[in-house]
């Protein structure tokens, strides 16, 4: 019998600590509180060598029902689409125009954030809406 275990997600990205505050606002997530005998992460920054400060950042889900999210600076920019994605669950349960009203008034406040509203997928009948959105490093994500 198998177990359930737990995951964190990893992004790729040139300014980690930007893109996970970007996050924390998208999904409701915190930053952890700094290592142990450090008041602060940019003291904790400060204390590592030149080359890693900045390297990585991380966000939880303060419930601690969510996966950990981290974001490690990687020198090439992005290229093509993402492999994986997040869909951001607004809608669940939530058909037609009440639907589509929740996830527009979503979009609108992760707009002015730095998300970047890419193209509104409609109720085909199989699939209910969507909306396909871009982080502000331009990772594809799904309002759904």
């Amino acid at each position: 019998m198998s177990s359930i275990k737990q995951f964190q997600v990893t992004f790729d990205c040139a300014d980690p600590e930007r893109v996970a505050r970007f996050w924390c606002e998208v999904l409701g997530y915190v930053v952890p509180q700094p290592p142990e005998g450090f008041a602060t992460w940019d003291e904790f920054n400060r204390s590592l060598p030149p080359e890693d400060q900045g390297a990585w950042f991380a966000c939880v889900d303060p419930s601690g029902v969510g996966p950990r999210l981290f974001f490690q600076r990687v020198p090439e920019g992005k290229v093509v689409k993402n492999r994986v994605h997040l869909d951001v669950r607004v809608g669940t349960g939530l058909v037609g125009a009440e639907r589509l009203a929740t996830l527009e008034a979503e979009c609108a406040r992760l707009v002015p954030l730095g998300a970047v509203r890419e193209r509104l997928l409609v109720a085909d009948g199989v699939n209910e809406s969507c909306i396909v959105m871009r982080d502000i490093e331009g990772n594809e994500f799904c309002l759904d």
